[in-house]
């Protein structure tokens, strides 16, 4: 129980990725909230933390939506429990050819996957100065590593995490705060069915990824055996992508 004590905010913790990180994170003790877009999604949450004996809440929040988080910086504030552990991990794709990209498809994908990064570290990053201690980890993707066709959009804001992700760990480091970022490959989500076969030739390991296997590096990162990590880019890819 590494993270008793900790409180943990998982964005996009519904389903898929988020919420194997929210259930990791969740049985080392933390105290979890976990963030959808809908009701629907709110239910999901609250389901499978019960369902694993894990203490937490489900909240909404769309960052799309700027009135969206305007609502939950209130409800995150009045919240007896400071922010200790960070997973910016909510996301969103607009995949097209750059030509047939529309604006509002490029404008979508940075305001959740790149904009939201920047607004949910900014909102738990006070309480964290003043404890001197804390942990952020910002899921980005090995599209922003080695780009991919068809995802101009979602490359350049996973690309802007890594950028984020070093400069923030450099700015707070002396008050005792990691940042980190977790890198998946192919991983086997509602996100990425349908594109396995096409790509498994080209996995080393010869497997699609499971969401629990990112979750567990998510975990080993939030604890106190990675205390001296920070400012790094961990890829689970199977051997994807090795830079």
């Amino acid at each position: 129980m590494d993270l008793e004590g900790q409180t943990a905010l998982v964005t996009g913790a519904s389903r898929g990725i988020g919420r194997a990180i929210a259930e990791a994170l969740g049985r080392q003790g933390a105290f979890v909230v976990g963030t959808a877009t809908s009701g629907a999604g709110v239910e999901h949450i609250e389901q499978a933390l019960a369902g694993s004996g894990i203490e937490g809440r489900a909240e909404i929040l769309d960052l799309a939506e700027p009135a969206s988080l305007a609502d939950f910086a209130e409800r995150l504030g009045a919240m007896q429990q400071s922010i200790s552990i960070l997973v910016n991990n909510a996301g969103i794709t607009r995949d097209r050819l750059l030509l047939r990209m529309q604006e509002k498809d490029w404008d979508a994908v940075l305001a959740v996957n790149l904009t939201g990064v920047y607004q949910l570290s900014r909102l738990c990053l006070a309480p964290m100065m003043k404890a001197r201690a804390g942990r952020i980890i910002n899921i980005t993707s090995i599209s922003g590593l080695a780009g991919n066709a068809g995802q101009c959009n979602y490359a350049a804001a996973k690309a802007g995490i890594i950028g984020f992700t070093r400069s923030l760990a450099k700015e707070v480091a002396r008050r005792g705060i990691t940042v980190n970022a977790v890198a998946p490959g192919l991983i086997e989500t509602d996100m990425t069915a349908g594109v396995e076969a096409a790509m498994l030739r080209h996995i080393p390991l010869g497997r699609v990824g499971q969401a629990g296997e990112v979750a567990s590096v998510v975990a080993f990162l939030a604890g106190p055996a990675a205390a001296y990590i920070t400012g790094e880019t961990i890829n689970v890819s199977g051997g994807l992508y090795m830079g």
